[in-house]
């Protein structure tokens, strides 16, 4: 054949590779391989035909959610909130639509669910872009916030209407069921909107816009792409596939659950991650993002569903074949999805910029090294503290009073002050007593705790969301040793604290030495921690733990009792020690060291240099890597002796302890004065935080007398809406107020014009 015919035959065409590519290739034979194993371990389950179809329909709500997660991801952005988006609108359909609630149409509760949904998306669009507050923050809140409005409007029941289903909008709740092919009618919107995103990513303009802004908002800027606009658009479209994908389930269910999408964060996120796209954004196809998510409730169907297994009993003498199955613990599959999240985003830094299989082959081949990819630039520059007229106006500060109020943390004692101030005047008979004032100290020591070790991190410039897990870790790994394997207590104490180090020491070592950000190392060990602690008790509750240990979070008196110290009753000394508790002290005591060293010491003020400019702090011979590798591990350490607090206060350990605790440490800090992009915190401030978010807590638990003789208590389930909402307005103000001085410029603004009309004059 001449080299003319061989120029005229037409190129061979195939599917381009901004919609399909190699890492999508693999990704099909993993899950092929998987699914094989999964039929050696469990034939009875995936040998059976519809096994592929039943994977399917559980991935199709994950799928969905991942096809808008994409547009976020490789904005640069992150969505934390998808999973209580996705309860929060199931359950506003579901009290619209419920004949025990609303009663309302098919048609006005798809309505109001949408509008819930989309307005979701517009506000983290609009707090990020506009507000400039970080993508993890605003939707960490809203994850938070969300999740409240979820059991605040359930009441944290049960809401069902299966038999007005089938009188009203069969259309709609036909989407979850199986249809005459023999699949569930999920899958087609999965594959529908995976096929539409996939286009729209990678063919349209909506596409290019994205992956320009992931890449180089800057650049893009230049450019003239609105950032802005296409930023919001992907919190928006993450919002819509959250909200298609809590309609499926309500469809499916007809009816909802307190819980419903809880943890659906970790699924979605890691489903993308896993799918090629990069935490650093830029990079990511849609078609990946869908495989990851079939591929990770792949990995959750293997894990859950267990080996089949024969054991033989006797029964009265007689052997007998028991048909059972092995299955881990709980707390075994967030683990290991924790692990998988992290793997994944490590695979973008260390594998696929490195060029590491590239390179390896050309060097086996002995051909020159294809470079490696740069990984620095504006893309990935992290916001870091401004400076601010604030900062002036506390240095010019005059008089003690002055001072004071020039101080960050000066609004924290305030309002903390003024909230006691509220509960003396509502119940002034229960309030302004000895014994409720050290239970308010009691009730805030585990928040304080984690907040004296989140000062470091976020004056570092760093975030840490593991805090509420790894207390739980903490906690459940001294019960464990000593309940299940009989250890002495001071063994399972520093046991835990090894523990609770060990975590630290993990996220240090993603966050500094592999270069992550610290949300999403810490985000991957938020769900390994928790999931390692429950699969360490099997879920269960363990209590019965020696008195010993049990002092540690009882009254002084208690332990001095024990010793045989006790002062005699009736007396002063004898008042105090039955109204202070030993974790009140312990506390009281890190404060003390903890403060002296942040605010006296060569290393504290390493941290305000790191988190202010790290750069800059480099150049000035910080080692700013150790000092933020310390306040991690100093931050898990404190979370570790919150947790052994936990288990010797209640005397036993719930799976459930810490959570939600992460958020309230972060607002307690940003409450008392710290800023959330670094190089400011006190210790003070962070424990006057602390105190706001126990008063909160108290006032809204607090029975007020009315002055007909009834009585009236807040519902608690509503707590986490308004420490969200604070956290929300600190944040901002810090931004706006503090970063920007905001309320400067509107000042220099009028005296400029009445300067000028006095000229004029």
């Amino acid at each position: 054949m001449s080299a003319t015919s061989l120029s005229a035959s037409p190129a061979r065409r195939r599917l381009p590779l901004e919609l399909i590519g190699g890492w999508e290739v693999g990704l099909l034979l993993f899950m092929a391989l998987l699914y094989i194993a999964g039929i050696f371990i469990n034939p009875k389950f995936f040998g059976q035909p519809d096994a592929f179809s039943a994977v399917l329909r559980d991935t199709a709500r994950f799928g969905v959610m991942a096809a808008g997660m994409t547009f976020v991801i490789v904005n640069k952005d992150l969505d934390l909130s998808v999973g209580s988006t996705y309860g929060l609108v199931a359950t506003v359909f579901s009290i619209a639509f419920s004949t025990s609630y609303y009663d309302l149409g098919i048609v006005p509760s798809l309505l109001a669910a949408i509008v819930a949904g989309v307005a979701v998306g517009l506000i983290n669009g609009i707090f990020v872009t506009v507000l400039r507050v970080p993508s993890f923050i605003t939707t960490l809140t809203m994850l938070f916030i969300g999740r409240g409005l979820v059991l605040g409007l359930t009441g944290g029941k049960t809401i069902s209407y299966g038999e007005k289903a089938t009188q009203n909008g069969a259309w709609f709740f036909s989407i979850g069921e199986t249809n005459a092919l023999g699949f569930n009618n999920q899958i087609i919107i999965f594959i529908l909107v995976t096929i539409v995103g996939m286009f729209v990513l990678a063919k349209t303009r909506w596409g290019y816009e994205t992956y320009a802004t992931g890449g180089n908002e800057m650049a893009a800027s230049y450019a003239g792409i609105p950032t802005r606009r296409v930023r919001i658009r992907g919190y928006v479209l993450s919002a819509l596939s959250a909200t298609l994908a809590g309609l499926m389930a309500v469809a499916q269910d007809k009816g909802i659950t307190s819980q419903y999408g809880q943890g659906a964060e970790l699924i979605v996120i890691a489903a993308v991650i896993v799918g090629g796209a990069s935490i650093l954004g830029g990079r990511g196809r849609l078609l990946g993002g869908a495989l990851g998510a079939i591929l990770v409730t792949l990995i959750d169907k293997v894990l859950r569903e267990g080996i089949p297994m024969t054991r033989t009993m006797k029964v009265g003498g007689v052997e007998m074949q028991v048909q059972g199955m092995a299955q881990l613990p709980p707390g075994a599959v967030p683990a290991f999805l924790g692990l998988i999240l992290l793997i994944a985003v490590l695979i973008e830094p260390w594998i696929i910029r490195r060029n590491v299989f590239p390179r390896l082959w050309a060097r086996l081949r002995g051909r020159p090294l294809p470079p490696v990819i740069e990984v620095g630039g504006v893309a990935i520059e992290g916001a870091q503290t401004k400076g601010s007229s604030a900062s002036d106006r506390s240095m010019r500060a005059r008089g003690p009073l002055g001072r004071f109020f020039a101080r960050r943390d000066a609004a924290a004692i305030v309002l903390a002050v003024v909230l006691w101030v509220v509960g003396l005047y509502l119940r002034p008979d229960f309030w302004g007593s000895i014994d409720n004032t050290f239970n308010l100290m009691l009730s805030f020591t585990e928040v304080g705790l984690l907040a004296i070790g989140m000062t470091y991190v976020i004056a570092n410039g760093d975030i840490d969301l593991s805090v509420g897990s790894v207390l739980a870790l903490s906690a459940a790994t001294c019960a464990f040793f000593m309940k299940q394997l009989g250890f002495d207590p001071w063994t399972a104490v520093f046991l835990a604290l090894l523990a609770g180090a060990a975590a630290g020491v993990v996220n240090a070592a993603l966050t500094v030495g592999f270069g992550l950000p610290a949300f999403v190392a810490t985000l991957g060990m938020f769900y390994m921690a928790r999931g390692i602690g429950a699969w360490m008790t099997a879920g269960r509750q363990l209590s019965a733990f020696p008195e010993s240990f049990n002092l540690l979070g009882r009254k002084l008196i208690d332990i001095l009792t024990y010793l045989g110290i006790a002062p005699t009753r009736d007396t002063l000394l004898y008042d105090l020690a039955a109204a202070v508790s030993v974790q009140t002290i312990f506390m009281v005591l890190v404060a003390i060291i903890a403060g002296i060293v942040l605010a006296k010491t060569p290393f504290g003020q390493m941290i305000y240099a790191t988190g202010g400019n790290r750069r800059a702090a480099e150049y000035a011979g910080i080692n700013a890597g150790r000092v933020r590798a310390i306040s991690l591990v100093f931050s898990a350490l404190c979370a570790a002796c919150a947790g052994v607090i936990y288990v010797a206060f209640l005397r036993s350990f719930n799976p459930s302890a810490g959570q939600l605790r992460e958020l309230d440490a972060i607002a307690a800090v940003i409450i008392g004065g710290g800023s959330i992009f670094g190089g400011y915190g006190t210790i003070i401030g962070a424990l006057a935080g602390a105190a706001v978010i126990a008063l909160i807590r108290a006032l809204l638990s607090l029975q007020i007398i009315l002055g007909n003789g009834q009585s009236l208590v807040m519902p608690q389930h509503w707590v986490n809406v308004f420490i969200g909402l604070i956290l929300m307005v600190a944040v901002v103000g810090d931004i706006w107020l503090r970063q920007n001085d905001v309320l400067g410029s509107i000042r220099h603004f009028f005296l400029a014009r009445r300067k000028s009309g006095a000229n004029h004059a």
